[in-house]
């Protein structure tokens, strides 16, 4: 699909190697070759403490599979044993490192863990592929296997592409054959189960916004706008032209004039219309930030 703003939120890797120093490195490096038991195991728990050595330092040399877990957590008790198996079928091909949440509450956050299970793969200090949820045997072996296969393919120090989540699957093929109305039953579907999965929210809103500007002819919907500031569809409907024109401010900045001015129901779409576009950028730009505000002073 071709035509996709900036602005719209893709998954990427998380750069963890500022996290990482080359003496830990040479000291994990060493302790495992002191200790075969250390070198051979498949199955680790990390702390905050062990971090460095289990998981960054580590990562240099295998892949390291994260799994974020508690005690409490019904599907955790699902999850683990489907992967440790897996991991002593790897014979060290990869690692699996279980990070018990309620302990190290800094590490889930500082890898933006919303709900657990969640799994996170780790390949030369960067975080390359993650899935949430207690997914069954063969999807997970299927996602370890395409793991693997992506850092076999490792060139001139290249990170591997993120390994998809294989809840996503069905969405982003839908999405690389242009079949937008699958994609978007692909995502409702995904959020029936999990209402809080920002990354299916945000694809979601995204197919909505494709679909609905695409049945649109841009220079129409603007002077549509134009000639009529107080019909509320016509000002959502060039909102969505300048956002796919890369005029976001322009384009927030009319639906919080058009909250302003309308009241009822009418204040209402607009308000909604707005919150869909919200989802469907990255909730960092700081023209969403300032939007965001504006769109409160608005309302209050």
């Amino acid at each position: 699909m071709s035509g996709r703003p900036t602005d719209i939120r893709l998954p990427g890797a998380v750069d963890l190697a500022a996290l990482a120093a080359q003496r830990e490195a040479e000291a994990a490096a060493a302790q495992r070759a002191a200790s075969p038991e250390l070198a051979a195991s498949h199955v680790v728990d990390v702390t905050e403490a062990s971090f460095q050595v289990d998981v960054v330092a580590r990562s240099a040399e295998v892949p390291v599979v994260l799994d974020f877990w508690a005690s409490w957590c019904g599907p955790c008790k699902q999850l683990s044993p489907v992967l440790e198996k897996l991991a002593a079928e790897g014979e060290g091909a990869w690692v699996l490192a279980k990070v018990d949440c309620d302990a190290n509450p800094r590490l889930a956050e500082v890898f933006g863990v919303q709900g657990i299970p969640a799994v996170k793969a780790v390949v030369q200090g960067q975080l390359v592929g993650e899935f949430t949820g207690a997914l069954p045997e063969p999807q997970v072996r299927e996602w370890i296997g395409g793991l693997l296969q992506a850092v076999a393919q490792l060139a001139d120090g290249k990170l591997p592409e993120a390994a998809e989540d294989p809840k996503y699957a069905a969405a982003h093929e839908a999405l690389e054959r242009g079949d937008l109305p699958a994609a978007e039953q692909a995502y409702r579907t995904i959020l029936a189960d999990s209402p809080a999965d920002d990354l299916a929210k945000s694809g979601l809103a995204q197919v909505l916004l494709f679909q609905r500007a695409s049945a649109l002819d841009p220079q129409t919907a603007l002077l549509a706008a134009a000639s009529a500031p107080d019909d509320v569809d016509a000002q959502c409907a060039a909102a969505d032209v300048e956002i796919l024109g890369g005029m976001v401010e322009e384009a927030l900045s009319r639906l919080i004039d058009t909250v302003k001015r309308s009241s009822g129901e009418d204040r209402e779409r607009a308000r909604q219309h707005i919150l869909g576009l919200f989802d469907a950028l990255d909730p960092d730009d700081p023209r969403i930030v300032a939007a965001r505000r504006n769109l409160s002073a608005a309302l209050f």
